[in-house]
């Protein structure tokens, strides 16, 4: 495959087109990747509003009614229903990880089996997430196993 890249004015818009015999599922994956570099979330934190990119977001938990998207770092309230979140996200490295959490695939450094045929998937910051047994086939599937 051949990559070409050509720098424009700032006059110009920034445009990516890709040439292609076929579009299968490898070129909707790279499309998915490239749209979610630029989809923003709106998050809430000490009543200040904040826009994180949604590859920034490690994952999404519901508690008490509320639903919290988790960073590196810090912690931001949503005003989206976990089911709204987990449909805007399927295409982009999400999953539902348990009845409450939506986990960002891309942000696990490891996953190893637990307890009731569970896995605990370690973050790349040292959180620990735990997947349900019903969702372990949909992370392996994500993962190529």
């Amino acid at each position: 495959m051949k990559v070409s890249i050509e720098e424009i004015t700032k006059e110009q818009e920034e445009e990516i087109l890709i040439k292609c015999h076929e579009v299968d599922d490898e070129i909707h994956e790279i499309v998915d990747k490239l749209n979610t570099k630029n989809l923003i979330m709106i998050g809430y934190h000490n009543e200040i509003v904040h826009r994180i990119k949604l590859s920034d977001i490690f994952y999404f938990e519901a508690v008490d009614g509320k639903v919290f998207m988790y960073c590196q770092d810090n912690v931001f309230e949503v005003k989206h229903k976990l089911y709204e979140l987990e449909e805007l996200c399927k295409r982009n490295n999400y999953f539902r990880a348990s009845k409450s959490t939506i986990l960002n695939i891309a942000k696990i450094s490891s996953i190893h089996p637990s307890i009731s045929g569970r896995f605990e998937a370690v973050l790349n910051n040292g959180e620990r997430v735990v997947i349900s047994r019903q969702y372990v086939p949909v992370l392996k599937t994500m993962l190529g196993l």
